[in-house]
């Protein structure tokens, strides 16, 4: 089903008509998908299919009713099955959204766009959010029987919903609701995703007809839908009452009254800015971006010491990125939410900066008194209407005029950001630096009382998420916080007594302690009100303890509260916590426990070329305190000089481990492993670092691997195919399915950076295939799997891989061994590849079926572990197409993340086996300087017919 972007316009009436005009073509689109001979609507008493022999549509729209929530609909029977999503879909196979089916809807309905009058049944604005097609799963293709014993299974293809969905409906006391409650669930395909990454609500919250946002539909109100015309049939009709205020707006912007009074100057001045905007050659071409992901910081211990860091006062407001394309501007969220409406002064001034294409990032704030930013001051504007003047401090510059600046270094960004702004005014600010050194500006900031500082590298390009090339350093613990509940004030008063926060952990909401100070008489009223609204009986924390539930009052965990407090304790909960306000600017579920990370330091590099002296920072500072703090450091700031760089750079080194790895992680502090406290960086950190040495056992090969987002206790998965998600240099290989031959995009990699991206999709196993993506059909190596029961001693199963290496010798085949990273053994046999999989499966069963026959209170050749008591199963099931084998210095997805280790044979005769585990590679790295797998690629042995004959097989098995 086609869609239309919206027309990056000059003219806002132009742009209003063609928003218009696009959902008349979607009603038609709709209408003509109508039979009304046999369509019983709403009811959809209809029998005949709807679209016997055409795609079958589905629609998804997001409706500003009583509460924001979000109508999946499929076209069946002629009408639209219908379900209220409250939260919207999730692409986390773990969230099961609650579903509530309401009536049967009217196919016409799926194509609007637009009001529906206040006082009407859904009043309220409604947003097509996205649309396509569907068909029921294979398996689940009778859809009549699934609606009436409540188990849909069906695949999407939509512009934002894609892949394969599951609808079932509740049971218990949900059976017993007015309306049918079901569960949206996301099932495990290829496009499924983490709980690291974005809602797709939240990051493609527009229209996919006319790319506007919820607020551009209601203020235009081109089209409106009278609930109550339903049943006649023409219950929509088109209203030009948003073309006509927009024709307004544009007279009042011609208007002699309210043009700018020194039209001359403005444009002396645009022409001499773009004189000097020089961007420099080489940066890419692009479309305006809709809005970009932001870069974010990660809090460390620290400031970064030597050169090489920009570093500025951390403000305390609300992250905004500024776009203006040609007369239009929008002020958007960190997560894209249009709040341009709310900030008018400033999408003003962003409107008269003299270029035609634009994106800022930066913060809108409110400057306190003193000169620092209140955080408090700026929500009581947003929440209350307290009239404070909002100021935007932008301090990077992504886009200009059609050229991504996103690669070029901060520093360079920084440059035409400064020129870009020059005269912007008093609420349109550039964020200044210092290039000090950072520990003296943190000290000095927290003395002036400013939150802290944020440190950037010099030369570091864009890059959306959180990685180390940012870091915010903070005078005082503060972050945001869920709000499961409260208590009430002893008082008696309509407020609250206290908030009980918490933050989420693998999905859970994790109690954190309560604050009951920091409140004003009316937030102590709006925040009652507010918690009124959300009141549930269930208690939403993890296990909270017994102080927690003491006098408590359980709400929906929706609001986000920005706290500051002292420390936590050491039962993990904040100490002198203090209330500063609410956040709206960042969902709940993406709230986490800020760990503090370790500051990096740059060894070796010079100074950045472009460095603004301490007295001109002083000067064009964003804050009044930053002259200050400039003027104290500066004496300092030279004695820092006076140390020879390469000196600096030589201590830093001796302190150095491993090197850290050049990927891009979000949340690089959570922990993939319990038992060992492996953190993601570690994890990348280890893949860097082991590359040389895993990669040739994997590169050039379709490789499984297993994902462990929440960690190694927790579920994980596997994924084989290509898509989205999957980090950068991950390429994929065309392998055809055995039973139907399709093509399908094997996911294969080959370099370092690829290796070292994995641990962003928390992959804790990489399995690659018996054969190179060249000839996937002859495989090169045999794999025998020794799987010992429980109560077999090390000494034994040792002394069986040796008996496994005899045998495989006397057939005349040369053999290696690696441990499993688990209880067991695997003996590799590397070889021409000559056979196809047939042959080589056949091959290793019938080796290990030998075995068992010589041995047979030894070893064991079927699954069952009933029959395993006592003996070693030999597993030659990793030989046949499409089965893995963990690879050779892979970490294993279980407690402890130990890793699957080359060894040689002569450490068979160890009195214990040997176990390394990736938390702990800086104490076991030296082995990697001995390689008893020397042999393995030049071994240029074959499995000659001799050997087929030996164990009864036939070439042309």
């Amino acid at each position: 089903m086609a869609t239309r972007k919206r027309a990056g316009s000059k003219s806002a009436v132009s742009a209003a008509e063609a928003a218009a005009d696009a959902v008349d073509e979607q009603l038609g689109l709709y209408r003509s998908m109508r039979d009304f001979q046999v369509t019983g609507e709403p009811s959809g008493s209809a029998k005949k299919k709807f679209f016997n022999d055409q795609p079958l549509p589905f629609v998804v729209q997001k409706h500003a009713a009583t509460r924001l929530h979000y109508d999946f609909r499929l076209g069946w029977n002629g009408v639209l099955k219908s379900w209220a999503v409250a939260k919207g879909p999730s692409y986390v196979t773990a969230d099961k959204r609650l579903a509530v089916q309401v009536e049967d809807h009217p196919i016409d309905y799926g194509g609007f766009e637009g009001i529906i009058p206040k006082g009407q049944y859904g009043g309220g604005t409604v947003m097509v959010w996205d649309q396509g097609t569907w068909e029921p799963q294979a398996g689940h293709t009778d859809v009549d029987e699934g609606l009436r014993t409540g188990s849909l299974k069906f695949v999407l293809h939509g512009t934002k919903m894609k892949g394969k969905w599951a609808l079932i409906r509740m049971g218990g006391k949900a059976a017993n609701e007015s309306k049918p409650n079901w569960l949206l669930i996301k099932e495990h395909d290829d496009f499924e995703r983490t709980k690291d990454d974005a809602a797709v609500t939240d990051k493609e919250p527009d229209s996919v007809v006319t790319g506007r946002s919820l607020e551009e539909i209601a203020r235009n109100e081109d089209h409106v839908w009278n609930s109550k015309e339903t049943a006649k049939g023409n219950a929509w009709y088109r209203k030009d009452a948003g073309v006509a205020d927009a024709r307004e707006t544009a007279k009042e912007k011609a208007s002699p009254e309210t043009a700018p009074a020194d039209k001359p100057a403005k444009a002396r001045r645009a022409k001499s800015v773009a004189r000097e905007l020089k961007v420099p050659a080489g940066a890419p071409k692009e479309k305006l971006p809709e809005f970009i992901t932001p870069e974010l910081a990660l809090q460390a211990t620290t400031p970064p010491g030597g050169a090489g860091w920009l570093h500025e006062l951390k403000l305390d407001g609300y992250r905004i990125q500024a776009r203006k394309d040609g007369d239009k501007v929008q002020l958007l969220t960190r997560t894209g939410l249009d709040w341009t409406h709310r900030m008018k002064t400033i999408a003003a001034l962003v409107g008269e900066l003299p270029v035609e294409r634009v994106i800022l990032d930066g913060e809108v704030v409110v400057l306190a008194e003193n000169g620092t930013t209140s955080f408090a001051d700026l929500q009581a504007a947003f929440q209350e209407g307290v009239k404070k003047p909002l100021s935007y401090f932008a301090f990077d510059l992504l886009h200009l005029n059609g050229q991504n600046l996103r690669g070029l270094p901060l520093v360079e960004r920084k440059g035409l950001l400064a020129t870009l702004l020059e005269g912007g005014g008093e609420f349109l600010r550039f964020n200044e630096h210092l290039e000090s050194d950072g520990g003296v500006i943190f000290e000095k900031a927290c003395e002036m009382h400013v939150e802290g500082i944020v440190s950037k590298r010099a030369a570091s390009r864009y890059s959306s998420g959180r990685g180390g090339s940012w870091l915010k350093v903070k005078c005082v613990h503060e972050q945001e916080f869920v709000i499961g509940g409260f208590t009430l004030p002893s008082n008696g008063s309509h407020g609250v007594g206290a908030l009980l926060l918490g933050y989420y952990d693998g999905g859970k909401l994790i109690y954190a302690g309560r604050t009951g100070t920091g409140f004003t008489e009316k937030t102590h009223r709006v925040l009652r009100n507010q918690l009124e609204e959300l009141r549930e009986k269930e208690n939403p924390f993890e296990n909270p303890p017994a102080e927690a539930r003491r006098g408590a009052n359980w709400v929906k965990p929706e609001l986000v509260a920005q706290v500051n407090f002292a420390t936590w304790t050491a039962d993990n909960l904040v100490r002198q916590a203090s209330f500063k306000g609410l956040r709206e600017d960042k969902p709940a579920n993406e709230v986490r426990r800020e760990e503090l990370t370790v500051a990096a330091r740059v060894r070796g590099r010079k100074s950045a070329s472009h460095t603004a002296s301490v007295a001109i920072a002083a000067k064009t500072t964003s804050v009044e305190t930053a002259p200050a703090i400039a003027k104290e450091t500066t004496a300092k700031a030279t004695a820092a000089k006076t140390t020879p760089a390469k000196a600096t750079a030589a201590k830093d080194s001796t302190k150095a481990g491993s090197e850290p790895a050049p990927v891009r992680l979000t949340h690089p502090e959570k922990i993939l492993d319990v038992e060992t406290q492996l953190t993601k960086q570690q994890l990348a950190d280890y893949y860097w670092a082991i590359a040389p040495h895993m990669l040739p056992y994997i590169e050039g090969r379709p490789v499984s691997l297993v994902r462990c987002p929440d960690g190694s206790e927790k579920p994980c998965f596997y994924q084989k195919h290509v898509n989205a998600m999957v980090p950068p240099g991950i390429t994929a290989v065309d392998v055809p399915d055995k039973k139907t031959g399709e093509m399908e995009p094997y996911i294969t990699l080959s370099t370092a950076e690829a290796l070292a991206g994995l641990a962003q999709m928390g992959v804790l196993e990489v399995h690659p295939w018996g054969s190179r993506n060249e000839d996937l059909e002859h495989p090169d190596r045999i794999i025998i799997d020794l799987d010992p029961d429980a109560a077999i001693a090390w000494p034994r199963l040792a002394e069986s891989a040796g008996e496994v290496r005899r045998e495989l010798k006397e057939l005349g085949l040369e053999s290696f061994l690696k441990s499993t990273g688990g209880k067991g053994l695997h003996v590799v046999i590397p070889f021409e590849p000559e056979y196809d999989w047939a042959v080589i499966k056949q091959f290793a069963h019938a080796f290990v079926l030998k075995m068992e026959k010589d041995q047979p209170g030894q070893y064991l050749t079927k699954m069952s572990k009933a029959a395993r008591k006592d003996r070693i199963f030999l597993d030659y099931l990793r030989n046949e197409r499409g089965a893995t084998a963990v690879a050779a210095f892979s970490p294993r997805a279980r407690a402890g993340a130990a890793v699957s280790l080359p060894l040689d044979w002569s450490e068979l005769k160890s009195a214990e086996r040997m176990v390394v585990r990736v938390a702990e590679f800086e104490q076991w790295r030296g082995l990697l300087s001995r390689d008893p797998w020397k042999q393995f690629f030049k071994l240029r042995q074959r499995i000659t017919p001799k050997m087929l004959e030996a164990l009864k097989i036939s070439p042309a098995a």
